[in-house]
């Protein structure tokens, strides 16, 4: 490949040289090598031929012409015949164009848990030892669903646990850890997600759901061990030090946050997962999926994979948390098509002045003026409980780690979420806007109180990419506080970022008081997208659009400021 040369344009020069030496490309097969290349690049394994054109192929041709395009040529073979050609590199599944590699992969991973699923247990559970774990969890308040979850957990190897927020998931694993380890009181547990942020989420909230069991069982879930799925596969970069040849010692793995997972992370992780060991697989499948190639989450709840995961696979639809107009847009975006906002428009323009989602439009040619005012309110209470933290050195450990809970808590209580990072509706932008010249300097020269989002794995500080913390003032120096109390020197994050607005994705695995959501101009932005933007919001979301104020919207709407756990 020639310095410079794009990926896409590189396949198509090569693909046929090396494949089809003497037949010339066909020119709308070289329109799919490049939509393939570029949907590989932002993370999908494939292109459907089934749903609307992709960006760049001609849509009155799309998909009968690229069809008989693929029919006709050597570089592609139907997935049913396979071995009959082998170096053909794109392969047809049914309407779904793929990578041959990456379909391997695929077809390989998903096979895996299948058979993970459907291996028999060494020590099957007795109907009695079913029955009680189904009655304690009965007794918890968990619903038909959330008990036909633990008793399924109980009675394979695998558990696939889905759902939306406030369905339950997280009280339905607590009380199948507690079955699980009455059955078996010596079981080797581990809690993993995929960043530093969700896996601190996930044991916070084991601990809470687990603090109504027994007190030794409630004991053995604070003692479990919670990492990202990098640190503990002992991530060196491109390499694992976790594989076949060195397994984890493990009986029981839950992995929170699926729909972050990726094909070669899952991979990774089944080759270094001991044969006798259960997993429990725990996620949203309406969230975005992963920034890394192949939504495993994704695959799985198609229907082939989930009939043959059979009982393995528990879907939970009720919502007992996050109520309200989150709630219910939310479920509209689960069950909407390619054009969201179109589709929960009349919705949007429903809402009531006290509901806890609001629609605001905004000019596209400057940040939202509301966004930005909450966000420096956010900023100047953030700086005030940075400020007093010195002032403690004085004072007993309780008060000196309630000051510092009192910040950590108000990192949380407010964001802004975009889908880009340039722009007037971009995270950089918003930060120049929020922080002037600053925005672009290192940690050490950000106001007192600015949150910092952390761009490294460091494991030795037990710290992961996209954790977040906050910059304070020490006796020693500028310092970054994280959860826990750690402080780091700020030039131990290399490359940080302001964390006072987030791309979406790197919102994923947490949750605030109140949400800013921009959906800037220039696209139809995915409902996977607006999704995860407002369920990241625990109390309070307010979603600003392109455009004027919206027609038809009350003249005695609450202004920002004044809403509910709105900040200002």
């Amino acid at each position: 490949m020639s310095p410079g040369l794009p990926l896409a344009e590189a396949l198509v020069e090569a693909l046929p040289r090396l494949c089809t030496p003497h037949t010339p490309l066909h020119p709308l097969l070289a329109e799919l090598i490049r939509a393939l290349a570029d949907a590989l690049e932002a993370g999908a394994l494939e292109l459907d031929l089934g749903a609307p054109a992709p960006d760049g192929l001609d849509s009155g041709c799309w998909p009968e012409a690229y069809r008989q395009a693929l029919d006709s040529s050597a570089l592609a073979v139907a997935a049913d015949a396979l071995e009959s050609d082998p170096e053909a590199p794109l392969v047809l599944d049914g309407e779904r164009l793929r990578w041959r590699r990456w379909h391997l992969q695929l077809e390989h991973t998903l096979a895996a848990l299948v058979r993970r699923a459907r291996e028999p247990l060494a020590r099957p559970p007795q109907p009695d030892e079913l029955a009680a774990a189904r009655s304690q969890a009965a007794a918890a308040g968990l619903d038909a669903g959330q008990q036909q979850a633990v008793t399924a957990a109980l009675s394979q190897p695998l558990l696939l646990l889905s759902g939306g927020p406030g369905t339950g998931k997280t009280s339905t694993v607590v009380q199948v850890l507690a079955g699980l380890q009455r059955i078996h009181p010596d079981l080797r547990l581990q809690l993993a997600a995929p960043t530093g942020k969700a896996a601190a989420r996930l044991r916070e909230a084991i601990a809470r759901g687990g603090a109504a069991l027994a007190p030794d069982l409630a004991q053995s879930l604070l003692a479990a061990p919670c990492s990202t799925l990098h640190r503990l596969l002992e991530s060196s970069g491109e390499r694992f030090g976790r594989d076949a040849r060195r397994p984890l010692e493990l009986d029981l793995l839950v992995v929170d946050e699926l729909s972050m997972v990726d094909l070669p992370l899952m991979a990774a992780l089944l080759d270094a997962l001991p044969p006798h060991c259960r997993l429990v697989l725990v996620g949203d499948p309406a969230q975005l999926p992963p920034v890394g190639p192949g939504a495993v989450l994704q695959e799985l709840m198609r229907p082939r994979w989930l009939a043959e995961l059979g009982p393995a696979a528990v879907d939970l639809r009720t919502p007992y948390r996050n109520a309200g107009a989150i709630a219910a847009v939310a479920a509209g975006l689960r069950l909407s098509g390619p054009a969201p906002l179109a589709v929960l428009e009349p919705r949007l323009r429903a809402l009531a002045p006290g509901d806890n989602l609001q629609w605001r439009q905004a000019p596209a040619r400057r940040p939202p003026a509301e966004a930005l005012a909450a966000l420096r309110q956010h900023h100047r209470q953030l700086t005030v409980l940075a400020r007093a933290l010195p002032d403690l050195d004085d004072q007993t450990h309780a008060q000196v780690e309630e000051a510092t809970q009192a910040l950590l808590d108000e990192l949380e209580r407010c964001v802004l979420l975009t889908p880009v990072r340039q722009g007037h509706w971009g995270v950089a932008g918003i930060h120049r806007q929020l922080l002037g010249e600053a925005a672009c300097r290192p940690v050490a020269h950000w106001p007192i109180g600015t949150p910092v989002l952390n761009q490294r794995n460091l494991p030795e500080q037990g710290l992961a990419n996209g954790d977040v913390g906050v910059l304070v003032a020490t006796g020693e120096g500028r310092r970054v506080l994280f959860a826990g109390g750690r402080l780091l020197h700020p030039a131990l994050l290399g490359q940080a970022e302001p964390a006072l607005a987030l791309t979406v994705h790197k919102s994923q695995g947490s949750q605030y008081g109140t949400v800013w959501l921009l959906l800037p101009p220039g696209r139809d932005w995915d409902a996977r997208l607006l999704y995860t933007g407002l369920t990241r919001a625990r109390q309070h979301a307010w979603l600003i659009t392109p455009g004027g104020v919206p027609a038809g919207t009350p003249a005695h709407h609450q202004h920002p400021g004044q809403a509910p756990d709105a900040p200002g």
